[in-house]
């Protein structure tokens, strides 16, 4: 029933993605989300941690791109003082942003997984276009106000998960 809102992985934190993990999985790229699963949707700059995290990943040979339905300023501020490409007012769950961001990092759908904290439009996206998800749980309790409607979705979705026992996070 939840085919395109079940990730292939739940993750707690993105550190929890690491280069030895996606290499096992056969990814050479990474398409993740901005706010909320980076970085708190209301935090400029990323944290000295997800610095590190970016520096790792880089020079492990994994490519990274943001893909953000936020606007150009938003993520151009946040992504250009790392060098990080970046896709904004992407449309997600539409599929263009995810061909768009393969196309950029140069690989295929085998070869990238996305990574975010949205069922229904990092989650559902990317496996719409067959590409493998991790979720992370969102890093801030509080949202935008277009994100309210997604979580009160999403809610629904983990209270059925947990009635059959396959809610992945525990609480």
């Amino acid at each position: 029933m939840y085919s395109f809102l079940l990730p292939n992985e739940f993750v707690t934190s993105i550190f929890e993605v690491t280069p030895e993990k996606l290499a096992n999985l056969g990814i050479k790229g990474i398409i993740t989300d901005l706010d909320n699963t980076l970085v708190e949707w209301d935090r400029a700059d990323a944290t000295e941690e997800l610095v590190a995290w970016f520096d790792m990943m880089r020079e492990a040979g994994i490519k990274v791109i943001i893909a953000s339905n936020n606007n150009e300023q938003r993520v151009r501020t946040f992504a250009e003082p790392h060098g990080i490409p970046f896709i904004y007012r992407a449309k997600k769950p539409l599929g263009k942003a995810y061909y768009d961001a393969m196309v950029k990092l140069r690989l295929n759908r085998n070869e990238v997984a996305m990574l975010g904290d949205q069922l229904l439009t990092d989650v559902m996206g990317a496996k719409r276009q067959k590409i493998y998800t991790f979720l992370v749980r969102p890093v801030a309790d509080s949202d935008g106000l277009v994100t309210k409607f997604n979580r009160f979705v999403e809610r629904r979705v983990y209270n059925d998960l947990k009635r059959k026992g396959q809610y992945p996070w525990g609480d």
